[in-house]
């Protein structure tokens, strides 16, 4: 397999929430672009956090439990952000997210959000470029549901 990069495949408008925004307003975002998660950015586009339709969910249950405003997202981020370049392979990636790691990698380039990667995109990069492993020769037959009888 030749060479992927992440910059051939990312996401380059990607729709990050800022600092100052409430859980409220991320929920808004998150459905309105249909992502299950965003970075978080400070004024100068540094990422600072990711946040998920997870901690979301949590925090919004909290809410409505305890009757409280909205929080910030500050105060429910994941601060520990793992991010790539734009020049990370794509097949690197691949291979990170086959453990239990994150679905959603900001792309940081001189300290600056510059776009996404997830799994969706990380497949498209592989299929494109996987060459002779979906070859005839090595096709299965589609799946299909076998019927077994109850004893």
């Amino acid at each position: 397999m030749s060479s992927i990069l992440v910059k051939d495949y990312m996401q380059g408008n990607v729709q990050a929430i800022p600092a100052d925004a409430s859980v409220r307003e991320v929920v808004e975002h998150l459905l309105k672009w249909n992502v299950t998660g965003a970075p978080v950015v400070d004024s100068a586009m540094r990422v600072i956090g990711f946040v998920s339709e997870q901690d979301c969910m949590k925090e919004m249950l909290n809410s409505a439990f305890y009757a409280e405003n909205s929080a910030s997202v500050t105060n429910i981020m994941r601060r520990d952000v793992l991010s790539v370049t734009p020049d990370t392979s794509i097949l690197e990636i691949a291979e990170t997210m086959l453990g239990n790691k994150p679905k959603n990698y900001p792309v940081i380039e001189h300290g600056k959000l510059v776009g996404l990667i997830n799994r969706r995109y990380i497949l498209q990069a592989l299929k494109q470029h996987s060459g002779s492993y979906f070859s005839p020769a090595r096709e299965r037959p589609p799946f299909s549901v076998a019927q077994h009888p109850v004893r």
